[in-house]
Order: C-alpha cells, then sequence, then structure tokens
C-alpha cells in the first residue's frame, strides 16, 4: 500500500520539475533568441526601418515619410496604386552633444519698476 505523504510529496516533485523545465525554456527562449525584439543576452540589430510621419491626403490615401538608415522617401498609399513620390531626402542628422562648454553671459540687474507714480 502506497503511503499518502509519499504520494503528496512524489506529485509536489513532478510538478515543481515540470515548473522548473518551463522556466528554462522561457528562459532560454527570452535571453537567447535571434529574435531583434528580444531583450537579453543576444544583442539586437538596429533598427534601419521606420515611418517617421504620417499624414492623410483624403479619406482613402496617407503620404508616409519612411526612413532607410539615414536616407527618407515619401510615399503615398491607400489610392489605385501606390506611389513613391520622393526619394533619397536627406534625414535630420542626429543631435550630438555640444563640442564646448555652454557660457551663459551675465547682464546687469535692472532696478524694479516704480508703480507709485501713474
Amino acid at each position: 500500500m502506497v503511503d499518502f505523504n509519499n504520494l503528496v510529496l512524489g506529485v509536489a516533485a513532478i510538478l515543481f520539475l515540470v515548473a522548473l523545465g518551463s522556466l528554462v525554456v522561457w528562459a532560454f527562449k527570452t535571453f537567447f533568441s535571434g529574435s531583434p525584439s528580444g531583450s537579453g543576452f543576444a544583442r539586437p540589430r538596429d533598427k534601419r526601418l521606420g515611418v517617421v510621419e504620417t499624414g492623410s491626403v483624403d479619406a482613402k490615401r496617407k503620404l508616409l515619410l519612411v526612413r532607410r538608415d539615414d536616407v527618407e522617401h515619401l510615399v503615398m498609399i491607400g489610392g489605385p496604386i501606390d506611389m513613391l513620390i520622393e526619394t533619397g531626402i536627406k534625414g535630420r542628422p542626429h543631435l550630438e552633444p555640444p563640442l564646448e562648454d555652454v557660457i551663459i553671459a551675465k547682464s546687469e540687474t535692472r532696478p524694479a519698476p516704480d508703480f507709485s507714480k501713474a
């Protein structure tokens, strides 16, 4: 005959092993996956493509400003055909820190206005 305490302990051990295995599989997928969206030890690729801005032309058509690397392209979508309007637009330069310290000039203090004279 099987002791009830040993049966509960065995079921608990099996559940613990299943939970531990699931945790290991989840950690492996999260930290070592090759997907760019996954965060972890594997370095994600830099994003090269993105939509910078959108604008509506009418109820169906839209203008998209698409950036690839540092070049932007203007595309109209939603009509009978999608159309590339302009290509090779120079993107905005990335902001960089100033090269030198910023110096703010001091000015003389002005006297307070006298409101008693009206």
